[in-house]
């Protein structure tokens, strides 16, 4: 369009220097070009629209289907459209999704395609770039822009019988000799009445039967709660290693939570420090334990978003976590490497009243060190890098 204005000025002078009627007629026709293609340019604007339409969460290994709508609001056809998404990479192969369509009056066009979910992640979907033209090309307005969605996509979560995660220690409830907590769903006897027992505990059927208040007593209990504590600090992997490592370690991060909440109806919590793609900053994540599958999902989400950071002490996020903890509840601390730091805290935790469970997501055998500070610890340690250490983690 640019050089197309100078070109008639051109012409205009020539036409009127040498006075010769075929040039003149040659520059009416391209003016009258030039204005119906700025006529009908500048009606289309507006009249394309567009939508997109997906569901927004999905797990590893899921196919995401989005549906693609544009159409023609004006009395007009459009000749061309040219539609261009923007995709991740990641989620989907060539061709990618760029076409150039026409429109009719009032005139629909769909496509469909299909995200391929083969990692976990928060990924941008779009946005639509909406371009037309003339039929002589002398203009290529933007008609519009479709703002991008974004899709979480879930870690993998793999079945305990595969993790090999035996379900009475330690992330299931274990009994205590003094009575520090009662499981009130683990009904053991009845007792007399004393004053101020609350009346929640009286036991009527056996009260009618004996005459005389009786309350129930139930099973000491410890905490039955567990915090995973997830290491994504970059000094905890080998940098050789870190990718397939972290990816790992949030699978099992995941599973565990995924176990605890829907086959043993305990709460689990998540603590870690990531990059967070939706803030676009690091995060410091504690989700305290509860036992909703709503909140599983909510830390499923947050597994699906976390990335690896710098500088983030792993030791110092374990003993901030700690202190909000009931006494007895479970830790699972997932990492890449052990060291003298991570032992002496997990000895403190030990000695403060924690159950301890280490999960160490390395390739090789357990150095005869980490043998000798486990045993010392009584520390279960799990050692996980391939399918065939999940299938056997005991």
């Amino acid at each position: 369009m640019r050089r197309f204005v100078p070109f008639l000025i051109v012409l205009f002078a020539v036409a009127a220097v040498m006075r010769v009627n075929f040039f003149f007629t040659i520059l009416y026709l391209f003016v009258a070009l030039f204005l119906m293609s700025r006529f009908w340019t500048l009606r289309r604007v507006g009249q394309v629209r567009a939508q997109r339409h997906f569901v927004d969460r999905a797990f590893f290994g899921d196919q995401v289907a989005v549906d693609l709508v544009v159409q023609n609001s004006g009395w007009l056809p459009i000749p061309w459209v040219e539609v261009h998404e923007s995709l991740p990479v990641d989620l989907i192969t060539p061709p990618l999704q760029r076409q150039v369509i026409s429109l009719g009056p009032h005139e629909s066009w769909k496509l469909n395609y299909t995200l391929r979910c083969r990692r976990r992640g928060y990924y941008r979907v779009g946005p639509l770039t909406l371009r037309s033209g003339d039929l002589l090309g002398l203009e290529r307005p933007s008609l519009g822009q479709v703002d991008p969605d974004y899709l979480i996509v879930y870690p993998q979560v793999a079945p305990l019988q595969q993790l090999g995660l035996p379900t009475h220690s330690p992330l299931a409830a274990l009994p205590a000799r003094s009575p520090l907590f009662e499981d009130p769903s683990r009904v053991v006897g009845v007792r007399d009445y004393v004053y101020g027992d609350s009346p929640r505990r009286i036991h009527w059927t056996a009260t009618a039967s004996a005459g005389r208040l009786l309350v129930k007593q139930y099973q000491p209990a410890i905490a039955r709660e567990t915090m995973i504590c997830l290491d994504l600090d970059e000094a905890g992997y080998e940098a050789r290693y870190r990718y397939t490592a972290t990816e790992l370690a949030i699978v099992v991060a995941a599973s565990v939570a995924n176990h605890i909440v829907t086959h043993d109806k305990l709460p689990v919590g998540l603590a870690t420090e990531a990059q967070d793609p939706l803030l676009d900053d690091r995060a410091r994540f504690s989700l305290p334990p509860r036992a909703e599958r709503s909140y599983l999902m909510s830390l499923l989400e947050v597994l699906a978003r976390a990335q690896v950071v710098k500088d983030a002490p792993f030791t110092d996020l374990l003993r901030r976590e700690s202190v909000r903890l009931a006494w007895g509840a479970t830790l699972l601390v997932i990492t890449g490497r052990e060291s003298a730091g991570l032992f002496d805290t997990l000895l403190h935790l030990r000695r403060a009243g924690f159950t301890v469970a280490l999960a160490l997501v390395q390739p090789g055998r357990p150095s005869p060190e980490l043998r000798q500070r486990a045993d010392q610890l009584n520390l279960p340690v799990h050692r996980v890098w391939r399918q065939q250490d999940l299938e056997t983690w005991r």
